[in-house]
């Protein structure tokens, strides 16, 4: 089934967008909530499920969206389709700092397996599902889980990874230990296999946990720089706790505090 061929630009440098370009009747899917802008031209409709024509009758949309709900994406994806005469074009924000990446699954194959909230938007057609990790050791211990989203179809997907992005063209027999939150997307033919950092006193304070992937050729993988998990764990470590009482907010967290106390005893002493 041949998919909808789009243009596409991607801008900016560390918050990026992608800029898709519709010819009249072609469309585009988007993950809930990326939308950045689109011309007046453009209907949006929310579908139940991925919105690819794979899906027919309710069974068929029904699975796709048991589909989206077991990798912890929303039930409902939206198609936006060009509906006036001449070109339209729609935009898709990524949800923090890091590159999206165009994935040809033409030329990849027609399959790419990624981790699962990297998804951003794709061409009407591409189908996206699951995958199961055929090893229980990757899904206990692999940082993705059991369960990592697999895009099929032969248009472009655009998948979003945070930090800066390296792709590492694998040979047979050719490995690299990576740390697993790092892993944003590989081709089926990789092995993606867990494995034990060796020594208990590096599991312990060596900081980058007990288990590495191990991804072996021959086969493509993308890595990135900064897990969102990563991001959002310094970020909570930074937050203050109980009610802003940490140290950090202290100098301005005083004055406001002394501004205050001293209105409100100024108003007392005023009313005697």
């Amino acid at each position: 089934m041949a998919m909808d061929v789009v243009d596409y630009d991607i801008r900016g440098a560390e918050m990026q967008f992608v800029e898709v370009e519709l010819d009249p009747g072609e469309a585009a899917i988007g993950e809930a909530g990326s939308l950045m802008f689109m011309d007046a031209g453009i209907g949006m409709e929310a579908v139940f499920g991925d919105g690819s024509r794979q899906q027919g009758g309710f069974f068929g949309k029904l699975l796709g969206a048991g589909k989206r709900l077991i990798t912890g994406e929303s039930l409902f994806t939206t198609v936006y389709t060009n509906e006036a005469g001449g070109k339209q074009r729609v935009a898709f924000a990524a949800p923090y700092p890091g590159k999206i990446l165009p994935m040809d699954l033409r030329q990849l194959g027609g399959m790419l397996i990624c981790q699962k909230d990297s998804f951003l938007c794709a061409a009407r057609g591409v189908s996206l599902g699951i995958h199961f990790q055929q090893k229980l050791s990757v899904g206990f211990f692999g940082g993705e889980g059991f369960i990592m989203q697999r895009l099929e179809g032969d248009g472009l997907a655009f998948v979003h990874a945070g930090g800066t992005v390296v792709r590492r063209e694998l040979q047979a027999g050719q490995s690299l230990l990576v740390d697993t939150g790092c892993v944003v997307a590989y081709t089926p033919s990789v092995n993606f296999e867990i494995q034990y950092v060796g020594k208990i006193k590096t599991a312990l304070f060596g900081g980058e946990g007990l288990f590495l992937a191990r991804l072996s050729g021959p086969g493509t993988v993308w890595l990135q720089s900064l897990p969102f998990s990563r991001l959002a764990s310094r970020v909570f470590a930074a937050a203050p706790q109980m009610g802003g009482s940490r140290e950090e907010g202290s100098v301005l967290g005083g004055f406001a505090a002394g501004g205050l106390l001293g209105s409100v005893l100024g108003g007392d002493s005023s009313d005697d």
